[in-house]
């Protein structure tokens, strides 16, 4: 039940370009890797400025928009993470019509913003403002920085009510048995594989030894996720994908280790990322037809990929169940 007092919930996640083009991509990536949060360069920040501005955002661009433009409309229009974020946004103000509950959207990079979110949710006069990042495992590059977003903010926007964060939700029972549903939803039609592969974004090994609880979280949910499917150690595998740059990220690397199943006799395979809320580029893409393409030419034989939990009904019902327990939870 929702309290008496009015309430927004700003449901945030990480963003797209506004189009699958190289001058949409270049905007997209200089907000997105000039988050210091993002990348911390060993090399110094104006050194890492030259080589964003002067390599990444003219080779990644290109390529982004090409991947991109291979995805667009996927789940109707536009980029799918925003398209589908639109979804879920929809779903949640059904469940919550006739409360006293508004909810708006944002994305940390790109569009609607922060700001845009925020404003939107000003003009309908809130005692309180709930931000509900779509990370379930809490990151500083991620969910902090969305947090950071929030403050900067507050402190130029003097109509800004008390604001609450949720900071993850990656031991949720709904959530856990969101994914499980998803599992064997997807097992009913495809059939078991030899491994399950639970794969997370990963990020530098450096920002774990600086106290990143990431991959805590992650490893809390993948086990969590194994016992309610009632797995063994030999069913399934953890590991992590999308490395950039030279630094050492935490391991196992999804790539690697799809290309060394076969020779193990490993030759069916599904892989599920519970980092996502909702299909993206990452997954859609990189997952789902990158890293198939390194399995099979290794000497795979199945491989597919368990989509994000996405609109499903189950989904929907876990986050607006978090956003109810943030509302009636005493501060």
């Amino acid at each position: 039940m929702v309290e008496n007092k009015k309430i927004g919930v700003l449901i945030t996640n990480l963003g797209s370009p506004d189009a699958p083009t190289k001058k949409a991509l270049r905007r997209y990536l200089k907000e997105f890797l000039s988050d210091k949060r993002v990348v911390q360069p060993v090399v110094g920040r104006l050194v890492w400025w030259l080589i964003l501005n002067v390599i990444i955002l003219n080779t990644r661009a290109k390529k982004s928009a090409k991947l991109y433009q291979a995805i667009w409309n996927k789940f109707g229009q536009g980029a799918p993470l925003v398209d589908m974020s639109k979804k879920q946004l929809q779903a949640l103000r059904e469940k919550f019509q006739g409360s006293s509950c508004e909810l708006a959207l944002a994305m940390r990079y790109g569009s609607p913003s922060i700001d845009d979110g925020i404003n939107e949710l000003l003009e309908k006069k809130l005692d309180k403002i709930i931000v509900f990042p779509l990370y379930p495992q809490y990151s500083r590059t991620t969910t902090e920085s969305t947090f950071d977003e929030i403050h900067a903010l507050e402190k130029t926007n003097s109509n800004v009510p008390k604001i609450k964060f949720i900071k993850d939700y990656h031991d949720n029972p709904l959530y856990i048995q969101a994914l499980k549903e998803s599992v064997l939803a997807h097992q009913k039609i495809h059939g078991k594989p030899q491994k399950l592969i639970i794969s997370f974004h990963g990020i530098p090994q450096i920002y774990v030894k600086q106290g990143d609880i990431y991959p805590q979280q992650c490893q809390n949910t993948a086990k969590l996720l194994v016992q309610s499917l009632e797995l063994s150690a030999a069913d399934y595998l953890i590991c992590y994908q999308s490395i950039f740059g030279k630094l050492e990220w935490i391991k196992p690397y999804l790539d690697k280790t799809l290309k060394s199943l076969p020779a193990q006799g490993i030759k069916n395979v599904q892989v599920i990322c519970p980092g996502f809320a909702a299909d993206c580029l990452e997954t859609l893409e990189e997952i789902e037809h990158e890293n198939k393409e390194y399995f099979l030419q290794s000497g795979g034989e199945k491989y597919s990929y368990i989509p994000a939990l996405n609109d499903s009904n189950a989904h929907i019902e876990c986050l607006s169940q978090i956003i109810l327990n943030s509302i009636n939870k005493p501060q």
